[in-house]
C-alpha cells in the first residue's frame, strides 16, 4: 500500500459505521517478487538451506513459512529443512538485537517479537531473499529484494556455492558490497539503508511504478542499489527477467550473510632480483611477446565462448516459443485466436491509442463489423503467467458486468488481447475532478448505477462460478462504460482461482497501491481483498477524488484517513463531490452508500460483507 508520508501512513476501516473506526499503520513493505507461483503439482522433497553468518557481529536470521530463527555469532551456521512447494519464501537478517531476561527482544533492523519469534515483516530496512520451490514445471524461483532496503551484504546460491550455480540453474544472486557505506544521508537509518519508495513522495520517480511506463532510470537516490548490488530486485530497477534466478526443484541452497566481495588479486611485486642491463632488455622484450601471445588466445577463446553462448541463448529462446504456442493451443475454452497481421489490419498499424496501462497500450479496432479494443501487451511489462491467467479467466466467463474478451494474440513474442469496445472509456475520466480534465460530472443516479454494476460483477466472480476468482486489481481504471454508461470490470491480468474448498490462497502482492486490503501483509489472500477495493472505489465515486492525492494538504492526502476523521465529527456530508449540484442533493442517500463503503473498508476480512450488495 502506497504511503507518500510515513507519519501519516494508515489505513482507516470502519468496523461498524455508527461507531470509531480504526486505522491501520503500514509501511511500504509489500513488494512484487517476480515469481511464478502457480499453483500446480509439486516436486517432494524441498530444500535444505545452509545459513551462514560470516559478519563481523552476531545477527538474528529470520525465515518464513517456518518461522522465527536463532542467534547466529560471527562464522557460526544455521540449518533449515524448507518444505517442498513453498509458495512464498523469505529469509532475512534481524541485526542489532537485544534481549531482557524474560525473553523479549527488540532489533533495529528487522522485527523481534517474544523469545527470537518472527511473525511478520519487518518495518526497518532489511535485505531479503524471496524463494518459491518446486513450482512452474518442477522449478524453483528465486531472488534478493532490496525493495525494503538494505542492512548486510548477502549471497543466495545453489550448492555447491559459485558464481555459476549448480547444475541446471540460471546462478545465484548476490549482493555482496555493503551499500550502507554509501548510502545517502536521507536514506541512512539505524544498522541500514532505507528505500527511497519509503522516504520520498514521489513514487512514480523514486519507484518506477504506477507511473505509466514500463521503464526507468535509476535517480540519485536509488542509483546506488543498482550500481553496487545489480543481481538485486528494487522498485528502483523494474526488471524481473534479470533479476529472477531459477534451479531444478530439489536443489539445496547457500545463503550468506556478509560474504566476501571476490575482489580481484592486487597484481605481483617486483621481483628486487630481476636482472639488469642488455640482459634485463631481452628477459623484457620475451615477457612482452609472451604477453601480447597470451591476450590473443584469451581472446580468441572469449570470442568462441561469447559465440558459442549467444547460439546457445538463441535456440532456448526458439524452443521457449515453439513450446510457448502449444502450450496456448491446447488450453480448453480458448476464445479466438488472431494472427498478428490481422490485428495490425484491424487497427490500421494500431493507430488510434485510446489509453495506455501498467502492461500495455490499448488501441481501437474494427474487426468486420465489430469494433474492439486491442491491448498490446508491453514485452518488459505483463508476463507470460499474466497473460494466460487474462485468456483463462475472462476466456471462459461470460457476464453483463465483465468486459467479454473476444480474442487474443500469441505470435513470437507479441502478446495482444482483443476486448469488446467500450465508447465511454474507463470510470477514472469521468469521477475525479482535475485541470486536465475536462468529461462533464456525473449525477448521482449514474453514479449509483455505476457503483451496483460494479458490486453485481464481484458478486458473480466470488459466488456464482465454479471456482471463486479473486480479481485482486479493482480500481477506477480497470471498469469499463458503455455508451449508456453501464460499468463493466475489465483487466483480469492479476487474478486469481481459488478452489470452493479452500478458505484462502497464499499469493505474492499485486494490484495497486491505493487498493490494496491490510491482509496483504500476510500475503493470505481471499476473494475479500476485492471488496476492500470495491470500498475505495464507492468513496472515490461519491467525492469525486483518489483515495491517494498528494497535490492536497497534508490532512487530506488519504481519502480514506479522511474517512475516519469524518465519521468521528459525524461530517460524512464533506466528503461528497462539491463540484456536482446533484450529488448535493441527494445528501441523505450517499450518506448511506458511504456506510455501505465502510462495511466494505473492515480490517479484518471475516468481520466484512461477504459480497457487496
Amino acid at each position: 500500500m502506497l504511503q507518500t508520508k510515513m507519519k501519516t501512513n494508515k489505513h482507516a476501516n470502519a468496523r461498524n459505521p455508527q461507531h470509531k473506526m480504526t486505522a491501520l499503520s503500514s509501511s511500504w513493505t509489500l513488494h512484487l517478487l517476480p515469481l511464478f507461483l502457480l499453483l500446480l503439482p509439486a516436486a517432494t522433497g524441498g530444500a535444505t538451506f545452509n545459513i551462514t553468518n560470516r559478519c563481523p557481529h552476531t545477527v538474528w536470521p529470520a525465515a518464513m513459512p517456518v518461522g522465527g530463527g536463532r542467534q547466529l555469532d560471527p562464522g557460526e551456521s544455521w540449518i533449515l529443512n524448507m518444505p517442498a512447494s513453498t509458495t512464498g519464501g523469505r529469509v532475512w537478517a534481524r541485526t542489532a538485537c537485544s534481549f531482557d531476561r524474560a525473553g523479549n527482544g527488540r532489533c533495529e533492523t528487522g522485527d523481534c517479537s517474544g523469545v527470537l519469534a518472527c511473525t511478520g515483516y519487518g518495518q526497518a530496512p532489511n535485505t531479503m531473499a524471496e524463494f518459491a520451490l518446486a513450482q512452474f514445471n518442477n522449478t524453483d524461483y528465486f531472488d534478493i529484494s532490496l525493495v525494503d532496503g538494505f542492512n548486510v551484504p548477502m549471497d543466495f546460491l545453489p550448492v555447491p556455492a559459485n558464481r555459476l550455480g549448480a547444475q541446471g540453474c540460471s546462478r545465484g544472486p548476490r549482493c555482496a558490497a555493503n551499500i550502507t557505506s554509501q548510502c545517502p544521508k536521507d536514506l541512512k537509518a539505524p544498522g541500514g539503508c532505507n528505500s527511497a519508495c519509503t522516504v520520498f513522495e514521489d513514487k512514480a520517480k523514486y519507484c518506477c511504478i504506477g507511473n505509466g511506463t514500463n521503464t526507468c532510470e535509476p535517480t540519485t537516490y536509488s542509483l546506488v542499489f543498482v550500481r553496487m548490488c545489480p543481481d538485486a530486485y528494487s522498485y528502483s530497477r523494474d526488471d524481473s527477467s534479470s533479476t529472477t534466478f531459477t534451479c531444478p526443484s530439489g536443489t539445496n541452497y547457500q545463503v550468506v550473510f556478509c560474504p566476501s566481495n571476490d575482489i580481484s588479486a592486487s597484481p605481483p611485486a617486483t621481483n628486487p632480483h630481476a636482472p639488469t642491463g642488455t640482459g634485463s632488455t631481452s628477459f623484457t622484450r620475451s615477457r612482452v611477446f609472451s604477453a601480447v601471445l597470451g591476450s590473443i588466445g584469451s581472446l580468441i577463446v572469449l570470442v568462441v565462448f561469447i559465440t558459442f553462448f549467444a547460439y546457445k541463448l538463441r535456440k532456448q529462446r526458439h524452443q521457449e516459443m515453439q513450446e510457448e504456442d502449444e502450450e496456448f493451443g491446447e488450453l480448453p475454452g480458448m476464445p479466438t485466436r488472431f494472427t498478428f497481421q490481422q490485428l495490425q489490419e484491424a487497427t490500421d498499424q494500431f493507430k488510434c491509442k485510446l489509453g495506455e496501462g501498467g502492461f500495455g497500450s490499448v488501441f481501437e479496432g474494427q474487426y468486420g463489423e465489430e469494433r474492439i479494443a486491442v491491448k498490446r501487451l508491453d514485452r518488459a511489462g505483463q508476463g507470460k503467467r499474466e497473460f494466460l491467467a487474462e485468456v483463462q479467466t475472462i476466456g471462459s466467463i461470460h457476464h453483463i458486468h465483465l468486459v467479454r474478451l473476444i480474442g487474443f494474440c500469441a505470435e513470437k513474442l507479441d502478446r495482444l488481447l482483443v476486448y469488446e469496445y467500450m465508447p465511454k472509456g474507463s470510470l477514472d475520466r469521468w469521477i475525479f475532478n482535475s485541470h486536465d480534465n475536462d468529461a462533464p460530472s456525473l449525477d448521482w443516479q449514474t453514479r449509483r448505477k455505476v457503483i451496483t454494476h460494479i458490486a453485481k460483477g464481484l458478486c458473480y466472480l466470488h459466488e456464482e462460478c465454479m471456482k471463486r476468482i479473486a480479481h485482486l486489481d479493482v480500481k477506477p481504471q480497470n471498469i469499463l462504460l458503455d455508451e449508456n454508461f453501464n460499468a463493466k470490470l475489465s483487466d483480469f491480468g492479476l487474478s486469481k482461482l481459488i478452489d470452493r474448498d479452500k478458505s484462502q490462497v497464499i499469493t505474492r502482492m499485486r494490484g495497486t497501491p491505493g487498493y490494496l486490503a491490510p491482509e496483504w501483509l500476510t500475503s493470505q489472500i481471499t476473494e475479500k481483498a476485492d471488496v476492500y477495493s470495491f470500498g475505495v472505489v464507492v468513496m472515490e465515486i461519491i467525492s469525486g477524488r483518489k483515495n491517494l492525492d498528494t497535490s492536497r494538504s497534508e490532512e487530506s492526502i488519504h481519502l480514506i484517513t479522511l474517512l475516519e476523521e469524518k465519521v468521528k465529527s459525524d461530517e460524512l456530508a464533506d466528503l461528497i463531490d462539491k463540484h456536482s449540484t446533484d450529488m448535493q442533493v441527494h445528501k441523505q442517500e450517499i450518506v448511506d452508500m458511504m456506510k455501505l463503503a465502510m462495511w466494505c473498508l473492515q480490517i479484518e476480512p471475516k468481520e466484512g460483507l461477504k459480497c457487496p450488495r
